[in-house]
């Protein structure tokens, strides 16, 4: 009896985690992320992985399940819960990170937790979770007892030793579990060599910056690193200053921690932001959104000097306790260089200790595989070199078989044979772009991107309907058009006119085939005058 393990995103990416497990006929969902977009996505909001082929077999689907509560692993869930709503098991945490976006959207969701180390059985699948420590709290691994083997995915994961909540990565149940036939592990640093420095390494740090610091401290992060938000805050009471929270997101996400006690924080140091504003600038400390360049997130908008409630100076500290997931690399250098620009003293994760990675570096991955020892190996979770890099680990560590499989690909546990099936189902991007989901195709960002680079010009012209003579125009206007000299929009018009003109001596009114006439006689010239190619809009009136 095969078990089937079908990935839908984050193989070759930062973003889209998503892996569909089959027993039986019957599929469960490990995590249901998102991507971000990246440059050339112009207009699109937010990238998902295709989950249609799971929508045409519904019947068939029995559970999510989820390792951890970051957006990259949960920010489609919801979506997913549209189109085929089953229940979600995973921790308390993070089915509470996960809640929110759901709820929005009017969906009631099943919402399981799950206690780690307990199995539980759902349909043909036994299956429990096991603490890891990552930057989130409540991160979990999962180990799924299958009828050919124990299967391991280990989501996000580092080998901490001094995590801030004490739950280290879980050795011991691993090895535990005996012979793992296969093994699913985060890839991400799998280039990096040494171990990653433990979260609580940061306290320290942060906390010189925040007591030097002459007057107000603005702090960045993830507002699912709620660690992370402890550390900053822990370090400004600790200082004399008030805590204030700014951006929907942080506020969820604390008051879910604070209410499910991961986040510790002292009721009469935390105010809202406009009393915070009202006290000594030596005594405000805030936390908010923005730590990756998003356009409208707090931090965005400080650097713009558009924010409702904060006004930068030349006395003000910002603490970016982050680094620049893949693809935002540049708008997180645009946000610092305002920041600066406007005379605020910047720490961020590239020029100070304030930022340490939730996922395992090289030989902390290797001391995974030897505790785990599978049988066969897949890499998951990052861009493809990340894939190759582990897969590389583990040969040196001697696993039996090992293989780089990408989006769409599945791979078979079948008795002793494990075989991997390529373009098993459909894999590409799925855009959601303001209200409109799955909706926005490849052709529409190619042309998003020509209008971009190229700009755009509008030939008006008015005809007789009965032969096509000109009555009005040619008129051109244009729009982004670089490099336009002086007279080539009078020349384009002239050629269209005579385009036109000749046309309209050949015969019947065709509509279609004057619109086809006037755009190739306008792209002709202004590709010739300009060594560019403007999409042309031609707009021929009947009259």
């Amino acid at each position: 009896m095969s078990v089937r393990i079908t990935f839908l995103g984050g193989l070759g990416e930062i973003g889209r985690n998503s892996a569909a497990i089959e027993i039986n006929g019957k599929l469960a969902l490990i995590d249901c992320g998102l991507m971000f977009p990246e440059e050339d996505m112009l207009g699109v909001d937010l990238v998902f992985a295709d989950w249609s082929w799971m929508v045409d077999r519904a019947g068939d689907v029995e559970f999510v399940v989820l390792t951890h509560g970051h957006e990259d692993h949960i920010g489609a869930l919801a979506y997913f819960l549209r189109d085929i709503n089953v229940p979600v098991y995973g921790t308390k945490l993070s089915l509470e990170l996960a809640r929110g976006r759901i709820e929005e959207m009017g969906i009631e969701a099943h919402l399981h937790p799950v206690e780690q180390l307990e199995w539980r059985k759902h349909g043909p699948f036994t299956f429990k979770m096991i603490p890891v420590s990552h930057s989130v709290p409540d991160a979990s691994a999962i180990a799924f007892d299958t009828p050919e083997g124990m299967i391991v995915h280990s989501g996000d994961f580092k080998l901490d030793p001094t995590p801030i909540d004490g739950r280290p990565t879980d050795l011991a149940a691993f090895a535990e579990l005996g012979d793992v036939r296969l093994l699913l592990s985060d890839s991400t640093n799998a280039e990096n060599p040494g171990f990653v420095p433990s979260e609580s390494s940061l306290g320290d740090p942060i906390r010189d910056i925040i007591r030097d610091s002459p007057a107000r401290v603005i702090a960045a992060c993830f507002s699912s690193h709620v660690h992370r938000v402890q550390q900053i805050a822990d370090a400004g009471i600790s200082t004399g200053r008030k805590v204030a929270f700014f951006g929907r997101s942080m506020h969820r996400n604390t008051d879910v921690g604070r209410e499910l006690g991961v986040l510790d924080l002292p009721s009469d140091s935390v105010v809202d932001i406009k009393d915070l504003m009202k006290l000594p600038e030596h005594q405000q400390l805030l936390i908010t959104t923005g730590s990756q360049g998003e356009p409208f997130a707090a931090l965005s908008l400080m650097a713009q000097g558009r924010h409702k409630f904060v006004e930068l100076s030349d006395s003000d500290t910002i603490l970016i306790s982050a680094t620049p997931i893949p693809g935002n690399e540049t708008a997180v250098s645009k946000v610092i260089s305002r920041l600066i620009k406007r005379g605020a003293t910047v720490f961020h994760g590239r020029n100070a200790n304030v930022h340490v990675s939730g996922h395992a570096n090289r030989d902390e991955l290797l001391t995974f595989l030897n505790v785990v020892r599978p049988k066969a190996f897949v890499p998951v979770h990052g861009e493809y070199r990340h894939l190759a890099a582990h897969a590389r680990l583990a040969r040196m560590m001697d696993v039996p078989w090992v293989d780089v499989l990408e989006d769409g690909d599945a791979v078979i546990v079948d008795g002793a044979k494990t075989r991997v099936e390529r373009k098993a189902v459909p894999a590409g991007y799925v855009y959601l772009d303001g209200d409109s989901y799955g909706d926005v195709q490849k052709g529409v960002l190619r042309d998003r991107g020509h209008l971009a680079d190229e700009g755009v010009v509008v030939v008006t012209v008015a005809v007789k309907h009965e032969t096509g003579e000109i009555v009005y125009g040619p008129d051109l206007d244009s729009h982004g058009v670089m490099g336009e000299p002086e007279g080539v929009l009078e020349k384009a018009g002239q050629a269209v006119h005579q385009a036109v003109q000749d046309r309209s001596g050949a015969g019947s009114y065709d509509h279609s085939a004057i619109q086809q006439t006037v755009k190739q006689a306008a792209q002709r010239v202004l590709r010739a005058e300009l060594s560019r190619k403007p999409v042309i809009i031609p707009v021929v009136i009947e009259l």
